[in-house]
């Protein structure tokens, strides 16, 4: 069930929605985690673990559909409350706005056509989303590449299936059903290592909430253990995955 507080209250000619207790940015461009259906709804697992986080708290949310390179000022300019979108906890982050403990864990990964080795990127280019965790780990590991960014990852999605990179970093769940699972992504597959390095990658995804919002980043944190607890999690989780992305 949604959590979106639906009910309109009718005066005489006007009607007024009543404002939701919490609002959520959301990206809405990173499938599974979150994608745009047809119809314009925003779904995925970013989604409803929102949704069942808010559920939890006994509260009411509202999703706001938020580009990627505007979420943070989003939420620093009180245009949402908190920030569900896959967005990893990491110390340059937290110089920033603040975390909930994680709600998943999954490593990077390179991806590029079928065959293609980490010793071959050397003169090649690789597509990452901007402001990401992959362009500071590609930028910090790999500074002799040439990257290109894009605004979205479905945008790097497109070009490596088109062959205007050679190779892309990202997450690897994201990967898989963004990209190698489905028709475009014939032809290429991961290569190299899992990628899981703290000083960029943090801990995994948190909630961002702004700074010195304790009893908020309290309540998300407190709404994930719930969740996990009662299965609620598993239940979301096994609507995308065969395995659980809490990880360790």
């Amino acid at each position: 069930m949604r959590s979106v507080l639906g009910a309109i209250v009718l005066a005489g000619m006007a009607s007024n929605v009543v404002a939701a207790d919490i609002n959520i940015c959301v990206e809405g461009a990173y499938p599974p985690f979150s994608y745009t259906t047809e119809s314009g709804d925003v779904e995925g697992f970013d989604i409803d673990i929102a949704n069942a986080l808010c559920d939890a708290m006994g509260k009411s949310c509202e999703m706001v559909k938020t580009d990627w390179d505007g979420i943070i000022p989003a939420l620093l300019e009180r245009k949402c409350d908190a920030i569900v979108a896959s967005m990893s906890i990491t110390e340059e982050r937290k110089k920033v706005i603040d975390f909930s403990n994680k709600y998943y864990n999954t490593p990077a990964k390179f991806t590029g056509p079928e065959g293609m080795t980490l010793e071959e990127l050397d003169g090649k280019t690789v597509g990452v989303q901007r402001g990401t965790i992959h362009q500071e780990f590609m930028e910090g590991e790999f500074p002799e590449i040439d990257l290109k960014l894009y605004g979205t990852q479905d945008e790097v999605f497109l070009d490596l299936s088109s062959g205007r990179i050679d190779a892309l970093m990202a997450d690897s769940i994201a990967t898989l059903d963004g990209f190698l699972n489905t028709d475009a992504g014939a032809g290429f597959s991961f290569f190299g290592p899992n990628y899981s390095i703290p000083k960029y990658h943090g801990v995994g995804p948190g909630i961002g909430v702004r700074q010195g919002e304790e009893d908020l980043r309290n309540a998300f944190s407190h709404a994930i253990g719930v969740i996990r607890g009662t299965g609620e999690y598993m239940k979301i989780n096994e609507k995308y995955f065969d395995f659980d992305i809490y990880g360790g």
